[in-house]
């Protein structure tokens, strides 16, 4: 019989902004930095007038701290200087996500601190604001609540150990994660991978980092009689089932002990095993931002952020589908974020098929055969500009891979399209000469041969109208 669990889902997701009360960009550095600052953290009450019992058990450690820092990081993250007005980008993508979980945007809402004295922040609180709440999606299974959608910085990052030293990186600090908290309605280990897989869509959607360490989820799993869970670190979805499953495991030998059971938070491990990380956090850690006045949202920004929000990747998929690609060749130009010039492409010449293999099929033949990265050689514009050129018929579609090639191996585009025009009575007596070495070839083979054999010399159009005229009069 399976057993009964009751479970819930945060996911935490770096968006692709500035960071959330500063302006300073957000991208990790590792280059060696130019500052370092020492702290010591000291637990505080929070808003219950009590002091958190997970904060209690780091300020028994009585820990020193080192952060370094670059020229990219301010006085914010150095906690020496009041935060900023927060980051008007980040919050539209929240509000995007908020909207797209069927949640109720908070018309007024006040920014929080949460005390964190593990080191990961400087001042040790993590600023967090409550942005929108009752929503839900759909599973196979039913229907799972959305209780809650935050914003929040997040956390220095570790880098190790040093002289008795926890040492952290400030390039990480502050950058904006949105925090999505389910209600605890997952029934079983299936429907929590599930879950989770429908929220990484939603977010993939929206304008967030992509890459490892930009996405972090903690399951919050209890059976029958047993306390709260929260196990934190999974970054592979494929490992929710066999954790879960071996965490219910865990907890029915708990219940056959003796032991006193405590709520606590539990570090998730390769294996699927889990190890205890600290005690079960409570709301006393909370407590209002005093350098921030409350959070409007007014009815203008939530219906600004309607107009623009962005469409579900697997509607946008399903409209590739229909302009004539694949399943495989939709997915890959969303994985690859090139949907915007893909549509900008179409704009010039309205052929889905061949604008993706201008952008995916031809640079990716080209790099396995030049064995070396050619994003910095085949951009974007010169890609645009080919696309241009074939609309034109200054070249063939026939020969986009040969002028990729001659470009990767540092030839002008402009070189390579501006070359002296031959007389036309020379061309054709080329390629009556290539028919006549070569009897009973297609016209596609006969156009290969031709464009091989001038390689940009004359317009792919003019070539195709001689080729058209010498095969009339064979």
């Amino acid at each position: 019989m399976e057993e009964k669990i009751k479970a819930g889902l945060e996911i935490h997701q770096q968006l692709d902004t500035n960071k959330l009360f500063c302006n300073c960009p957000a991208i990790l550095r590792n280059d060696a930095p130019s500052i370092q600052v020492k702290r010591k953290l000291h637990a505080v009450a929070g808003e219950t007038g009590e002091v958190d019992v997970a904060a209690k058990h780091e300020a028994a450690r009585d820990k020193e701290f080192a952060y370094q820092g670059y020229d990219t990081t301010c006085l914010v993250e150095l906690d020496e200087e009041p935060p900023h007005l927060i980051n008007e980008e980040a919050l539209e993508i929240a509000l995007h996500v908020a909207l797209l979980l069927n949640c109720e945007i908070l018309p007024i809402t006040q920014i929080m601190r949460k005390t964190v004295i593990d080191g990961s922040n400087t001042s040790g609180f993590q600023r967090t604001v409550l942005i929108a709440r009752n929503g839900y999606i759909e599973t196979e299974q039913g229907k799972i609540r959305i209780e809650n959608v935050s914003l929040e910085e997040d956390a220095a990052r570790i880098i190790g150990k040093e002289n008795g030293q926890t040492l952290y990186r400030l390039d990480r600090l502050g950058i904006p994660l949105i925090e999505i908290g389910t209600a605890p309605d997952i029934k079983n280990p299936e429907q929590c991978k599930e879950v989770a897989l429908y929220i990484g869509e939603i977010l993939r959607s929206c304008k967030v980092k992509r890459g490892i360490g930009t996405i972090r989820q903690d399951i919050n799993v209890s059976i029958e009689y047993h306390p709260r869970i929260e196990i934190k670190g999974f970054q592979d979805v494929k490992m929710f089932v066999p954790t879960i499953l071996k965490e219910i495991e865990r907890q029915k030998q708990n219940l056959t002990s003796k032991n006193k059971l405590v709520g606590e938070v539990r570090n998730a491990l390769p294996d699927g095993t889990t190890e205890f990380l600290r005690p079960m956090p409570g709301a006393s850690r909370m407590y209002p931002e005093t350098d921030l006045p409350l959070l409007i949202i007014s009815r203008d920004i939530i219906n600004e952020a309607k107009n623009s929000l962005p469409k579900l990747r697997q509607d946008i998929k399903e409209e590739l589908k229909r302009k004539g690609l694949s399943e495989d060749q939709a997915r890959l130009l969303l994985k690859k974020n090139l949907l915007w010039e893909f549509e900008a492409f179409l704009k010039t010449m309205n052929e889905p098929r061949f604008i993706y293999k201008v952008l995916i099929e031809l640079p990716k033949e080209i790099q396995s055969k030049e064995k070396k990265d050619l994003d910095s050689i085949l951009t974007i514009d010169i890609l645009d500009s080919i696309v241009h050129l074939v609309k034109k018929g200054t070249i063939m579609k026939e020969n986009v891979k040969h002028i990729m090639e001659e470009v990767a191996k540092g030839k002008s585009l402009d070189e390579l399209t501006s070359l002296k025009q031959l007389e036309t009575s020379d061309v054709e007596t080329e390629i009556a000469k290539i028919i006549k070495e070569k009897p009973g070839l297609s016209h596609a083979a006969y156009m290969g041969l031709v464009m091989q054999k001038f390689k940009g010399k004359i317009p792919g159009k003019d070539a195709a109208d001689i080729l058209n005229k010498l095969l009339n009069k064979s």
